[in-house]
C-alpha cells in the first residue's frame, strides 16, 4: 500500500503562499464521523503517492503527532490554472463496513486487429468507469483487451469488463466503452464537427454586427423623438 507523510497545518489565509512556495500541499482530511483535520504534504511526496494509487487506492497516511495511521482516499484535487501544479488535495477517510462509489481508470491492452489489419480508429467512449465496494477491494485500474476487435461491428461493452467479485459495475452495462470506426467515418464526423463549430461562429458574428448595427442607429433616432416633442 502507498504510504504518505502529512503534518498539521498551522498557516492559513495569506501564509498559504509561503506553504506553497516551501514545496508543500496544503491539504485536508475528512470523513463519516471523523473530525475534520487541515494538513500539508510534501509536494513530490505526493506526486509520487497520487502516480501510484490515483482516486482509487487506499493510501496509508501518518499524520506528524497521531498515534494511529489512516486509510484515506484523494477525494478531490485543485490545480492551478496556469501550471496545473497541486494547490489543494481532499483526503476522504472513509468506512471500512461501507462501499463507496469510485471512478477506475480503464488501461487497454493488446492490440486491435480491425486497427491493424483494417485501417480502422479506435474509439475509446469510456476512460474510467465508476464502480462501487469495500474501500479496501478497490481495483487501481480495469485492464481491458482490446484482441477481440476484429471487425468495425465488434464492441466492448460495460458488461464485459472483468472485474473482482468484490465490486460492482455501477453505470449501464450496455453501454458502449471501445469500438472501431471506419477512417472515412472519422473523417466525416471530423468535417461535420468543424461545420457546425464554423456555424455557431458565424451565427454568433452575424448577432454582433446586428447588435453593432442598432447602436449606431440609435443615436440618430433619438434626436427626431426629441424634436417631435419640441413641436407639439
Amino acid at each position: 500500500m502507498t504510504s504518505l507523510l502529512a503534518k498539521t497545518r498551522r498557516d492559513f489565509g495569506k501564509q498559504t503562499k509561503k506553504l506553497r512556495d516551501a514545496e508543500r500541499i496544503p491539504a485536508v482530511v475528512y470523513g463519516h464521523n471523523v473530525k475534520n483535520m487541515v494538513i500539508d504534504l510534501d509536494y513530490k511526496d505526493f506526486q509520487n503517492a497520487y502516480s501510484a494509487a490515483g482516486e482509487s487506492s487506499l493510501i496509508d497516511l501518518t499524520i506528524e503527532g497521531e498515534k494511529d495511521k489512516r486509510l484515506v482516499l484523494v477525494h478531490d484535487i485543485q490545480r492551478d490554472y496556469v501550471s496545473g501544479q497541486f494547490i489543494h488535495i481532499d483526503f476522504l477517510q472513509p468506512s471500512l463496513k461501507e462501499e463507496v462509489e469510485v471512478k477506475i481508470p480503464l488501461v487497454l491492452e493488446g492490440e486491435a486487429p480491425a486497427v491493424k489489419d483494417l485501417g480502422g480508429t479506435l474509439v475509446k467512449n469510456i476512460s474510467e468507469i465508476e464502480v462501487k465496494a469495500l474501500p479496501q477491494n478497490l481495483p487501481h485500474e480495469v485492464v481491458l483487451n482490446i484482441s477481440n476487435l476484429k471487425t468495425f461491428e465488434d464492441r466492448i461493452l460495460a458488461r464485459d469488463l472483468v472485474l473482482p467479485k468484490e465490486v460492482t459495475l455501477n453505470i449501464d452495462p450496455e453501454e458502449i466503452i471501445i469500438s472501431v470506426a471506419k477512417q472515412t467515418d472519422v473523417e466525416a464526423e471530423l468535417k461535420a464537427e468543424i461545420e457546425e463549430k464554423v456555424e455557431e461562429v458565424e451565427k454568433v458574428e452575424k448577432e454582433k454586427k446586428e447588435e453593432e448595427v442598432v447602436l449606431e442607429e440609435a443615436p440618430e433616432k433619438a434626436p427626431a423623438k426629441t424634436e417631435a416633442k419640441e413641436k407639439k
